[in-house]
């Protein structure tokens, strides 16, 4: 499997280990099962028995437009689950791997709308081959789609050490500074957790102080204590003290 690196906005660099090919296809073929078992059950039930006669009663323009509606969703199947999932589909999630962005940011509704655009050229034309080819041939395993994105799936798979979450040891009497560091969420920690420990292992002072101004703006808090090191270690405490205890 390649390293996939990702600059996030902290300029911070991120390393994700991207999907390997079998593993995309592994989540697209299981979506594929999904939707062809989508199609039988809604054909063989509803269209077959439940409303053949109220099928019949309608008009060739009516019926045909209520076929194509009932089977839309497996026409969108793929750009909606990504949207409300957050890169992934159910093929996806069982695969644990998911779509992200090169630049750091979360896929936005238009890349997953430009990554759906394209399966039409990487996945129906030719059976798939320009898809196929254009992963392989890809360092990042890419298909047209990601490319023209700026997207790639990588896998979820990938064991990780304490220091590589946002977990603290913060203790039994800890007592929490900042109640309003609960308005970050667990992604947001884990960035400034490791926008943190770069800059201080590089003893890079000026990124820690634009990391803690963007706290500040981000939460409404105000550093209490004037040291930006000392800031951010306690709200990387104070964020596992209220979500370990609510």
């Amino acid at each position: 499997m390649s390293q996939l690196t990702i600059n996030t906005t902290q300029n911070v660099t991120i390393n994700f280990t991207a999907a390997s090919v079998g593993e995309r296809m592994g989540a697209h073929l299981i979506d594929l099962v999904i939707k062809i078992a989508y199609c039988l059950v809604l054909y063989g039930i509803v269209f077959t028995y439940a409303l053949q006669n109220f099928i019949r009663s309608l008009d060739d323009y009516t019926a045909a437009a209520l076929f194509i509606l009932t089977f839309l969703p497996v026409v969108f199947y793929s750009f909606v689950l990504e949207a409300v999932f957050e890169g992934q589909t159910l093929g996806k999630k069982l695969l644990k791997i998911k779509v992200v962005k090169l630049d750091g940011y979360q896929a936005s509704f238009g890349d997953y709308l430009i990554r759906w655009l394209f399966c039409v050229i990487d996945t129906l034309i030719f059976s798939g081959f320009i898809g196929l080819i254009t992963m392989v041939s890809s360092k990042k395993t890419q298909r047209l789609g990601d490319i023209s994105a700026g997207t790639a799936v990588i896998t979820l798979k990938s064991k990780i050490s304490i220091s590589n979450t946002i977990l603290e040891d913060i203790g039994d009497k800890y007592v929490p500074v900042y109640p309003l560091v609960i308005k970050l969420s667990d992604n947001d920690v884990r960035i400034v957790k490791e926008t943190f420990n770069n800059a201080l292992s590089k003893r890079d002072f000026d990124i820690i102080e634009r990391l803690e101004t963007k706290i500040e703006t981000v939460t409404g808090i105000k550093n209490q204590s004037g040291n930006a090191t000392d800031f951010i270690k306690t709200i990387l405490k104070d964020y596992n003290f209220y979500t370990q205890n609510m």
